[in-house]
C-alpha cells in the first residue's frame, strides 16, 4: 500500500510539475521544480545514453582537468572517427574463423565504411597485441578485408585464442583507454 501511495504521489508530482519542467532546460531547474520529498526518491541518470558520446565526454573531462593539456593539439574529431571505426568493426564486420595448428585464422571482411575500418583497426591492433600472452599475431590483406592469424605454442593459450574468437581477440590488451586519450591529445595519428 505504501508503494502505491508513493507511485501515486510521484505521478501527481510529475503531472503538476510537467509544465514547469517543459519550460526549463537545465538539470538544476529540473531538480528545483520538484519538492524535496519526491526528489529524494528520484535518482538522476548518470549515463549520456550513447557509448561513443560517453567516451568522448570522459576524455574531454580528463583533458579539461589536466592543466598541461595542449589544446592546440587536441583532436576530438580523430577520436570520434576511431570510435566510429570501433562500432563498424564490432557490429558490421563479418568474421569467419578457421582453426589452424596453434590457434585461429580469421577472415574479417566488410564493405564500404566497414571495410575501411577493418583495415585500420585490425592491422593496428595486431601490431599492439603481438607477443601478448606469448601470442604470434599477424595480418595479411584480403580484397574485402584482412586475414588475422593468432597462434601460440602454449596449449592453454591456444584454447583461449579459439574461445575468444575475433572480438575477444580485438579487446585484448589494456591499451584501449590510453589509446583513446593519445588520439584525443593529438599524440597519435589515426
Amino acid at each position: 500500500m505504501r508503494n502505491r501511495i508513493r507511485i501515486a504521489t510521484f505521478t501527481l508530482l510529475a503531472l503538476t510539475t510537467g509544465a514547469a519542467v517543459a519550460q526549463t532546460t537545465t538539470p538544476e531547474s529540473l531538480h528545483n521544480s520538484m519538492s524535496h520529498s519526491a526528489s529524494q526518491h528520484m535518482q538522476m541518470p548518470t549515463r549520456p545514453g550513447q557509448e561513443a558520446f560517453a567516451t568522448i565526454q570522459e576524455i574531454v573531462g580528463i583533458l579539461e582537468a589536466d592543466p598541461h593539456t595542449d589544446w592546440s593539439r587536441v583532436n576530438i574529431a580523430a577520436l570520434r572517427e576511431h570510435l566510429i571505426d570501433m562500432n563498424e568493426v564490432t557490429l558490421y564486420a563479418r568474421a569467419k574463423s578457421e582453426r589452424i595448428p596453434g590457434g585461429l585464422c580469421i577472415a574479417v571482411t566488410g564493405k564500404g565504411r566497414t571495410l575501411a575500418a577493418i583495415r585500420r583497426m585490425v592491422n593496428m591492433h595486431a601490431r599492439v597485441i603481438n607477443g601478448l600472452n606469448g601470442w604470434s599475431v599477424s595480418t595479411k590483406p584480403l580484397v574485402d578485408g584482412v586475414k588475422l592469424t593468432v597462434t601460440a605454442s602454449d596449449p592453454r593459450q591456444v584454447v583461449m585464442i579459439r574461445g575468444l574468437g575475433f572480438m575477444g581477440i580485438m579487446v585484448q590488451g589494456a591499451h584501449h583507454q590510453m589509446h583513446h586519450l593519445a588520439i584525443a591529445r593529438g599524440q597519435m595519428a589515426y
